[in-house]
């Protein structure tokens, strides 16, 4: 992996000459893209506001998932999660939510097609060596619960707790109808294998690892680096997910070095769902829905 210091700066092919950029005398296969985020005229709003085709699609879900009920109380089973100012939801409409917000994202994931479609759609087999490497270590340091043993001894309970994940398992809660329990599981996996790969990529490697080098971030070959952009690389995603920190940076500073290496966001999208597609089978294999 090379100096991430030494590519602060935003690159600028016009300006540099060959000795001033080593890699001016590479081949063009071996040249990582310039992508330039306002293909469809200056009055678009990927023209105006070129971060929002990244930032959207992970918005819109996150945005959906703080009205996502938890588990009931085990203590209290009349006791439901609360959402926004108090708003409660009961756990049973966890697959009409859910199933909403794939929807909203899909169509938001859609605005945002022009973007995706400037990323040579190429996969290198490292990728699925990474994505398998990467849920082993993912579940690996769940099953230690690192984070449990440490974080409420430094008074961090709540820090946990706001990463929970709903749990929920549609052959039980929805076991009375098969046809709907196997149909939000098919949905619950499309989310998961399609859907979060892409929106959480785009935006934490498409968009703020490449800002964290330059602001103007579309002019900054995919790939390149910086202290700061590996740090929010790998901070954010730990922030995004509090009851698996451990987990979270081992997994997002495996897939940075992949990005570094093979300089093509699709290698980092298929690793993230190879990732995610091991996990949902193990999560519905060894009923560990808590993972999910």
């Amino acid at each position: 992996m090379e100096n991430p210091d030494t590519k602060s700066e935003m690159p600028n092919s016009q300006q540099a000459s060959p000795e001033a950029d080593p890699r001016a005398t590479a081949s063009p296969s071996d040249l990582p893209p310039t992508i330039v985020t306002a293909p469809t005229g200056p009055r678009s709003l990927a023209a105006r506001y070129p971060w929002l085709p990244y930032v959207l699609p992970l918005v819109v879900f996150l945005v959906v998932t703080t009205l996502e009920p938890a588990p009931p109380d085990p203590t209290n089973q009349t006791v439901e999660s609360t959402g926004w100012f108090g708003f409660a939801l009961p756990y049973s409409t966890y697959p009409l939510l859910y199933t909403a917000k794939i929807v909203l994202v899909v169509v938001a994931m859609v605005f945002a097609m022009p973007v995706y479609r400037q990323f040579p759609m190429r996969v290198s087999p490292l990728s699925v060596v990474v994505g398998v490497v990467g849920v082993v270590a993912w579940i690996g340091l769940c099953k230690l619960g690192i984070e449990q043993r440490l974080l409420p001894k430094l008074g961090l309970e709540s820090f946990i707790e706001s990463g929970q994940r709903s749990g929920f398992n549609p052959l039980v809660e929805l076991a009375g109808r098969p046809l709907v329990a196997y149909g939000f599981l098919a949905i619950r996996f499309v989310g998961l294998v399609l859907v979060v790969p892409v929106i959480e990529e785009f935006f934490l490697r498409g968009f703020l690892m490449r800002f964290c080098v330059h602001e103007q971030f579309w002019n900054v070959p995919f790939g390149t680096v910086n202290r700061a952009a590996v740090l929010a690389g790998t901070l954010l995603p730990m922030a995004m997910h509090p009851a698996e920190l451990m987990a979270a940076g081992v997994w997002f500073s495996l897939v940075t070095l992949l990005m570094v290496r093979t300089r093509n966001i699709w290698d980092c999208v298929t690793a993230h769902a190879v990732t995610n597609l091991l996990l949902g089978i193990y999560v519905v294999g060894w009923n560990q829905w808590q993972l999910m």
